[in-house]
């Protein structure tokens, strides 16, 4: 059966582990996943060693590869990032999420790494690429204390994000939130104003808000490199814009500070005694957490 636009499929609390009523968004017409060319979130689950990928993306991935052979490590300390991240403000008394760009599921995630800490975390995922919903349910299976829910939108639209239903059945705008823009922003280019998309978020925020932040910058490698893996993305119609240090700190808004300790690669980030010893080159990505204050 088939339910129109705007319409969702409500899953039962015994197939996701939560105690409320899950809300999936669901399309009228067929899921188009253009296989035929790389998508960002695909390239990105190859590097991270999934099998959520097809031979475009797969292609594609090996040409960045070849002239950044680090990206599989790259993606794998974004995720150690978001563990380390997502249980330090869990353990500082966060209980909601809200994770923007969420990608295609690969464990742990974000709600599996709040909900270790703090079984009643809620946590809403939102994306608009057709495959991460299409695999939504793995991003569903909450603890039966918390709940989870998957929003449909565009990062550049927050407003969709924000005024959905989704997230008003799930979290309480009232109450501290930890937004995580994890590898998202870079797929921004300055044109579309990624300052102003992060302050709007921000500011829908109570004080005691958080924010997690990596994006990928070209500090650390040959000029070369970046430009020959901005032609990969962009030659194939996926924006990207590396950005400095003081660039990716210039997203967080003024409402915001920068915890220690501060803009740094994200293995560096509060490494714990599993990190390993990875260059800055390597890696080539920053991370923080801002808070509201």
């Amino acid at each position: 059966m088939s339910l129109a636009d705007g319409e969702h499929e409500v899953v039962e609390p015994s197939l996701v582990g939560g105690r409320d009523a899950t809300v999936i968004p669901r399309r009228s017409r067929p899921t188009e996943l253009h296989t035929d060319r790389p998508h960002s979130a695909r390239m990105y689950d190859y590097y991270l060693g999934g099998k959520t990928n097809y031979p475009a993306d797969r292609e594609a991935a090996e040409q960045v590869l070849a002239t950044f052979p680090s990206a599989g490590i790259t993606a794998r300390q974004n995720r150690a990032f978001l563990s380390r991240a997502t249980r330090h403000l869990a353990q500082a008394g966060v209980e909601q999420f809200l994770d923007v760009g969420a990608g295609i599921p690969t464990s742990p995630n974000l709600h599996e790494v709040a909900q270790s800490v703090t079984p009643r975390a809620r946590v809403v995922y939102a994306d608009n690429d057709p495959i991460v919903l299409a695999h939504a349910r793995a991003l569903l299976a909450s603890s039966p204390e918390g709940a989870t829910a998957y929003v449909e939108a565009d990062l550049r639209r927050p407003v969709d994000i924000l005024a959905s239903q989704e997230l008003a059945d799930t979290l309480d705008l009232s109450r501290p939130v930890g937004l995580s823009l994890l590898a998202v922003l870079h797929f921004v280019p300055d044109a579309d104003d990624p300052t102003a998309i992060v302050r709007e978020l921000v500011d829908a925020l109570p004080a005691g808000s958080y924010l997690m932040l990596s994006h990928a910058t070209a500090d650390f490698v040959p000029a070369e490199t970046t430009h020959r893996n901005t032609e990969v993305y962009q030659g194939r119609g996926i924006p990207f814009q590396a950005r400095g240090r003081a660039q990716v700190a210039a997203l967080v808004p003024d409402a915001m500070e920068i915890i220690d300790p501060g803009v740094t690669p994200v293995h560096r980030w509060r490494p714990d005694t599993q990190t390993a010893d990875y260059s800055d080159a390597e890696i080539s990505t920053y991370g923080l957490v801002a808070r509201k204050r």
